[in-house]
């Protein structure tokens, strides 16, 4: 088989459940934006047809899929394994993976491995005569940069919602079958592992369209449902500042900021947050920034697309009874 001269290697995330990742359509459409996309996905057998097709229809021209050889057993290593194999066969302008925790491990070993150039956590990717450039949001979202190998394919760990280009569905993409030779590197082994189930109907916060967030001035944990029903309104995922997760109003894994998790949502919505830089390195690259807070002063009104100057608890039930009698 043989690729395009622009082909971008893109490694698809495969979900416990064995289905493709979020992430994956983002990934396809930058890829899109600068070359030919060429899917890996790793799964099991019985899987990857499924999984193959499904790739095309999120626009990869080409499949290679590869079985499990162990990435069910060990973290990391195999993946790293398909993902050099995969390399080596197309020879690819750049390598494009989630900024995921396991697309970020497996994306540094990968480069390390290979001697390839690695720009992590990147908001956008584009091309110039001289190659593949990855873009940055630096210094708490004040500043864009951009990145570029001075040798050899660039490796690049997306932002997941970051990219908004979506690439055009292919039918009938060409599936390859990749042979992979173990490396042996040493990896760490799964011996067994607890499932945390979370049932919600909310989106998941990372790679969420629209994210409500609340802060400190919501003052208290009962309060803080607030958010919750905002969010459920307008059929979002529920984020928090730091300030709001240190006293206790919602758990960790819904913090964004420098320390929490990065979005870039089309929409959020941000309630009470006064905007302290560590909040706004995680989310300053949203699309479309609303900003609800009593103090008119507060850093969030300098990166707000829309801002209202009011008490929070005013102006959010008068926003939720609106968009229910939208929706009747």
């Amino acid at each position: 088989m043989t690729f395009a001269a622009d082909s971008v290697l893109v490694l698809l995330d495969v979900t416990p459940a064995g289905e493709l990742a979020s992430s994956s359509a983002g990934l396809l459409g930058a890829a899109a934006q600068i070359g030919t996309p060429v899917a890996l996905v790793v799964a099991g057998d019985h899987a990857l047809p499924t999984l193959a097709a499904a790739a095309g229809s999120l626009g990869a021209a080409a499949v290679l899929t590869a079985g499990l050889n162990g990435a069910d057993t060990q973290l990391t290593v195999p993946l790293v394994d398909a993902l050099t194999a995969a390399a080596q066969l197309v020879e690819p302008d750049a390598v494009l993976v989630s900024n995921s925790i396991e697309g970020r491990d497996v994306a540094g070993r990968f480069a390390a491995r290979t001697d390839a150039a690695l720009a992590v956590d990147a908001v956008g990717v584009a091309r110039d005569e001289e190659g593949v450039l990855a873009h940055h949001s630096v210094y708490g979202g004040a500043f864009t940069a951009t990145s570029a190998p001075t040798f050899g394919p660039l490796v690049v760990t997306v932002r997941q919602g970051a990219v908004d280009a979506r690439a055009e569905a292919v039918a009938a993409p060409e599936v390859t079958a990749l042979t992979v030779t173990p490396s042996g590197a040493a990896a760490a082994s799964i011996e067994s592992f607890d499932a945390a189930v979370v049932e919600s109907s909310r989106p998941e916060l990372r790679g969420a369209p629209k994210v409500v967030a609340g802060g400190r001035g919501l003052g208290s944990l009962e309060k803080f449902v607030l958010v919750e029903q905002l969010a459920d309104a307008l059929g979002a995922a529920v984020g928090a500042s730091r300030a709001a997760v240190d006293a206790g109003y919602i758990p960790y894994a819904h913090q964004v900021g420098q320390t929490g998790v990065s979005v870039s949502p089309q929409l959020y919505v941000a309630l009470g947050i006064s905007g302290a830089i560590q909040h706004k390195a995680g989310m300053q690259t949203a699309k479309t920034i609303v900003a609800i807070n009593k103090d008119g002063d507060a850093p969030i009104f300098d990166i707000a697309d829309f801002g209202i100057v009011g008490d929070v608890f005013q102006v959010v039930p008068q926003l939720i009874a609106a968009l229910e009698a939208k929706k009747a």
